[in-house]
């Protein structure tokens, strides 16, 4: 019978991880759904198994009325430092599961586009990792997109997770 998981002590699997190429990267594209910690626990175990690191990206929305200046840049920049904070609140979360901290990283604009891009500019990110919705309105509109309109611009694969899996269950997966 064949196992995925080859028993390592904890030392060993140390020295792997301290040895193996640091250049996969797990991206999560950070957002304020529930599912979200899914998609966290999964990359961050991956990445702690298999050497690799996580990369968290959070886009901020542009303001769509440009009338009054200094009101869409007044509301840019709070959106911004909301997104920072968040960012730092799951940076804990994959550091706790990992063991390392993630890549941190904040774009401007419409998420899907700013995905592709990114995707695009990092050849480091081998897997784009996302939670699907566990209600009954679908998978989300990430999932939605990559899985659909925007699939052929994708350049590495997509993992969904189901964002209702217990830490037990994206434990076993990992």
């Amino acid at each position: 019978m064949f196992s995925s998981r080859l028993p390592f002590t904890r030392k060993q699997h140390a020295e792997l991880k301290a040895n193996a190429p640091s250049h996969r990267r797990f991206l999560v594209v950070v957002d304020q759904s529930e599912e979200l910690r899914a998609a966290l626990r999964f990359a961050a175990m991956r990445a702690r198994n298999t050497g690799g690191r996580v990369t968290l990206l959070a886009v901020v929305q542009l303001p769509e009325f440009q009338d009054w200046m200094f009101v869409g840049n007044l509301i840019q920049e709070e959106s911004r430092l909301e997104a920072e904070h968040r960012l730092q609140s799951y940076a804990a979360q994959v550091h706790a599961f990992s063991g390392d901290m993630p890549e941190l990283l904040i774009r401007e604009g419409d998420t899907r586009e700013e995905l592709i891009r990114l995707l695009r500019e990092d050849p480091r990110i081998s897997v784009v990792v996302l939670a699907s919705g566990s209600s009954s309105d679908g998978p989300g509109p990430l999932v939605t997109a990559l899985t659909g309109k925007y699939a052929d611009k994708l350049s590495v694969p997509v993992t969904i997770v189901p964002g209702h899996l217990s830490d037990e269950k994206i434990d076993a997966m990992t």
